[in-house]
């Protein structure tokens, strides 16, 4: 499983926020952001799988990342149609798997496309000192 890495600890030398980059790296780092808050809740979920009552955690991707309330923690909702349980939960630790699986190709995406950012900026950077 890929381990998730907050966008600061990748543009650690720059010493700038990401916002300052561009929209589109900006826009990454909510995604990332997002990423890592549905990265939480999964494990929660599977942490409590056998919790009796508990039900599934999840975070609407869509609405919070198009939300303008940028900054603030996104809202968790409990996803519907989810089959439950004598003991009233409805993890299901195969639906929680697939999200960890596809949270970190989602992540491994938009940290290398940041890094292409960051490589672009770099090397601006680079090019500007020999002028």
């Amino acid at each position: 499983m890929a381990r998730l890495i907050p966008l600061v600890k990748l543009v650690p030398r720059l010493h700038i926020p990401a916002i300052m980059l561009d929209p589109i790296t900006a826009n990454l780092g909510r995604y990332m952001d997002l990423l890592s808050a549905r990265q939480k809740l999964v494990a929660s979920n599977i942490a409590n799988a056998d919790t009796p009552g508990y039900k599934t955690q999840d975070i609407d991707f869509q609405f919070e990342f198009m939300s303008l309330a940028k900054g603030q923690p996104p809202q968790t909702i409990q996803p519907d149609g989810l089959a439950e349980k004598p003991d009233g939960n409805n993890v299901s630790v195969d639906r929680e798997a697939r999200l960890l699986a596809e949270n970190a190709i989602r992540f491994n995406l938009a940290s290398t496309l940041v890094r292409g950012q960051l490589k672009a900026v770099r090397s601006a950077i680079e090019e500007g000192k020999t002028s």
